[in-house]
């Protein structure tokens, strides 16, 4: 049994709307379990950050979080602020009630609202990985549980979040045919990881804690949360043809073997663009539109995540 309060942070506005409509059966599940919880529904962008970071000086041992992998994003980053500021940070639960649920897939955790109960109650948790970005709209850096998007995907996710009548998997490939009518040219950029230095023409870069964006696009189909390691997933240009293929094979995440792929681990990327271009988001927030230069790091074992692994008790 869990022991201590759960703070239960819940965004109505998640899943376009229809998250609003599973409240009550997350609260019947968490009754049921004998959870001792405190509801707080999110009311504007940001919201969950501040209620995250209250969290933890409140003293609260257990945060969940009920919403979409933005929500999730939200609370990291206030959790992370408290974490800063030396407080405790409270343990994090997910209650995937969004669209694409990546960071719920990349964690393991079940898609079960149910199986998610029963893993708050039980009181299990590990350590996770979490990423940093510095650089765009973010000098002081943004945290991400999931990962990073360069280019064409980050292009698509702004154009799918801009739809109000297509959603989830069938809004980013409404906002994917969008992207190839316009087909911008693929900045100039040099990576620097480790003791290499790759530079290239590249349309499409993505940097990964987790192993799927989207939905349904495996960018790092063997990258592991508790690694201590990004993976990045670089295409070079490519013609629309080629990335309608390479689409295809982020869909099954048998991309490493493309021609024009490469794909890396390392612990931090540094991108450069001299001539601007870079257009990047994290876990769907957006941090640059016409970047420069971002650094992506990760930091691991910096949270604690409620799950069915072998760990210490939340206490």
């Amino acid at each position: 049994m869990i022991r201590g309060r759960c703070k239960l942070i819940f965004n109505p506005a998640a899943g376009q709307g229809r998250a609003a409509g599973r409240l009550a059966e997350v609260e019947a599940l968490l009754r049921a379990r004998g959870v001792d919880y405190e509801l707080h529904l999110t009311k504007a962008v940001g919201h969950a950050t501040e209620l995250a970071r209250e969290a933890a000086r409140e003293g609260f041992s257990t945060l969940a979080s009920a919403g979409g992998d933005g929500t999730t994003n939200e609370v990291i980053n206030g959790l992370m602020a408290a974490e800063a500021r030396g407080e405790r940070i409270p343990a994090l639960g997910v209650f995937g009630v969004g669209r694409g649920n990546d960071f719920e897939f990349g964690s393991g955790l079940p898609k079960s609202l149910a199986e998610s109960a029963d893993l708050l109650a039980a009181g299990g948790s590990r350590l996770v990985d979490v990423g940093l970005v510095t650089g765009g709209d973010y000098p002081r850096g943004r945290y991400f549980g999931n990962g990073l998007g360069i280019g064409f995907d980050a292009i698509v996710g702004l154009a799918a979040a801009r739809m109000r009548r297509v959603h989830g998997f069938m809004g980013y490939v409404v906002g994917a045919l969008k992207t190839m009518v316009a087909y911008p040219e693929a900045p100039e950029v040099s990576v620097a990881f480790d003791t290499e230095v790759v530079r290239q023409g590249s349309h499409q870069i993505s940097i990964m804690n987790g192993k799927r964006m989207g939905g349904a696009f495996y960018m790092a189909p063997a990258a592991d949360i508790h690694d201590g390691f990004l993976d990045l997933c670089m295409a070079e240009s490519l013609t629309r043809g080629e990335m309608i293929g390479l689409m295809l094979r982020y869909t099954k995440g048998t991309q490493a073997s493309h021609p024009k792929v490469r794909t890396e681990r390392s612990s931090r990327f540094e991108l450069l663009a001299p001539a601007g271009g870079l257009v990047v988001h994290a876990d769907g927030e957006t941090i640059c539109t016409d970047g420069t230069s971002i650094v992506a790091e990760c930091r691991g074992s910096k949270l604690r995540l409620v799950c069915a692994d072998e760990g210490a008790p939340v206490s």
